[in-house]
């Protein structure tokens, strides 16, 4: 993680769960962190005094597309450009397939396929346009990207996160032909214990704990990015059946 130190990670999603795990962890790390997310205030309340590294809290809503260049002109313009993106940022809404709203459809998608999609854009074009060759770009996706919808009222959100392992793979084929060493990976976790729960009846944090769901906690998640980012540049971290790879 040395080499990261002092350099700046932009982490969506960024007021609670995953990404504030996320978000405090590098700060711990000393990188400078871009906290960004619609809730501002609650991003600002994640800072640590003692960490060595400072926190930017950013007001952003990356499913809205003017949002994200604005969010990009303000990191370059005061802290150079985005060496390290953490894509967490999403959501989860039961919606049936033959009954659920359109309205509601679009915004899963807008959130976790194209607000994914947007940020990775700006995040790889301004390590590009700086030359920066060891930049790193981690989607936080979900079990839900490699299997079945267990649930049909889960059916859009399992499609938001198949769309997100392909745009990886995608991202990955497009940095090799570039030959650029700007690495990428995603991380696919099971249960989190996490604001996303809020909106779901069905599946709610309560339901789950009712069930006595085994869950994970955001620091688990935060640890994995962490290891990722800690591997030497010859290696890249794939999730392939349980498998790691290099590159």
């Amino acid at each position: 993680m040395e080499r990261y130190a002092g350099r700046v990670a932009l982490v969506t999603g960024a007021n609670s769960g995953i990404g504030a795990a996320t978000a405090r962890a590098l700060l711990r790390r000393g990188l400078e962190v871009v906290g960004l997310d619609k809730r501002i205030d609650r991003v600002q309340a994640r800072e640590l005094k003692d960490a060595p590294g400072r926190l930017y809290p950013l007001q952003c809503d990356v499913s809205c597309e003017e949002n994200v260049p604005r969010a990009f002109k303000w990191i370059k313009e005061n802290l150079g450009g985005v060496d390290v993106l953490i894509n967490s940022a999403g959501i989860c809404r039961e919606n049936l397939p033959t009954t659920g709203q359109t309205a509601e459809w679009r915004h899963t998608l807008d959130v976790n396929v194209l607000g994914l999609s947007v940020c990775t854009r700006e995040a790889v074009q301004s390590m590009l346009d700086r030359g920066v060759d060891d930049g790193f770009v981690i989607h936080i996706c979900s079990i839900a990207g490699h299997i079945m919808p267990f649930d049909p009222l889960c059916s859009m959100y399992h499609a938001s996160k198949h769309a997100v392992k392909a745009l990886l793979e995608g991202l990955r084929k497009d940095l090799v032909a570039r030959n650029s060493k700007i690495r990428c990976g995603e991380i696919s976790p099971g249960i989190v214990k996490t604001d996303i729960y809020n909106n779901l009846k069905k599946y709610s944090l309560e339901a789950l704990e009712n069930m006595r769901t085994p869950m994970m906690e955001p620091e688990d998640i935060a640890d994995a990015v962490i290891y990722m980012l800690s591997q030497p540049p010859r290696v890249q971290v794939r999730t392939d059946n349980g498998r790691k790879r290099c590159r």
